[in-house]
């Protein structure tokens, strides 16, 4: 069976899960309403998604 022959330290173990780490969602402003909103996806406030109107104003 395979084991490890020495502790494996803490900068070693730490350096390879640099990339774990979570990612901060990204943001683009609606052509519409220039309000903040998640890329691909209907806007909140206009409910307008490439131009096209999909859902009924919420104000």
């Amino acid at each position: 069976m395979a084991v490890p022959k020495r502790k494996v330290s803490r900068t070693r173990r730490d350096k390879r899960r640099t990339h774990d780490k979570a990612k901060m969602p990204t943001w683009t402003s609606c052509p519409q309403c220039s309000e903040h909103m998640r890329p691909h996806n209907i806007c909140e406030k206009c409910g307008y998604y490439k131009g096209k109107k999909f859902l009924n104003a919420t104000d």
